[in-house]
């Protein structure tokens, strides 16, 4: 789902599975996902991702404030990194849908942009290098967690 406009308050609560990109969230953002993805291209309400066990969301922050905005119980916050960064740095067993962050973010922008037209999204991406590392990674523990007990589990049967 895409939305050209800023998104009211509990945007994809309970998302269990859901693309959806938002150009700006209220209060309770993201509340008890449990699956899927979720692009932020502006501001969030407070309260963000309180109770987020599962699925990535990522997030615009030009003013370096999210922080303040997200619930950190059960989440944590990272930085969006090149894709040849992360190659280097994350091991592949932790990756959302084995793919780099930038690749699925920025091919969430680029749809966004066509199916909407949204100024917005074509800034951001004539500007890439400048805009990525703007970006937040909400990355709840539970999930980073579960990825790593299957990836364990393949190793354990290829073996």
């Amino acid at each position: 789902a895409y939305f050209r406009g800023v998104a009211g308050e509990r945007f994809c609560v309970r998302n269990s599975g859901a693309e959806a990109v938002a150009e700006g969230v209220g209060d309770h953002g993201c509340e008890y996902m449990t699956g899927g993805t979720v692009v932020v291209l502006g501001m969030t309400g407070r309260n963000f991702a309180a109770g987020m066990s599962g699925g990535i969301a990522y997030v615009l922050d030009t003013e370096g404030r999210f922080k303040d905005h997200c619930n950190p119980a059960m989440v944590q916050l990272e930085p969006v990194l090149a894709e040849a960064e992360q190659e280097g740095k994350v091991p592949q067993d932790v990756w959302h849908m084995n793919l780099a962050d930038e690749v699925i973010l920025k091919g969430l922008i680029e749809r966004h942009a066509r199916y909407t037209g949204s100024a917005r999204a074509r800034d951001i991406l004539e500007h890439w290098s400048a805009y990525r590392g703007k970006f937040v990674k909400v990355f709840p523990t539970e999930y980073r967690r579960a990825l790593g007990e299957l990836a364990a589990k393949r190793r354990k049967l290829a073996a």
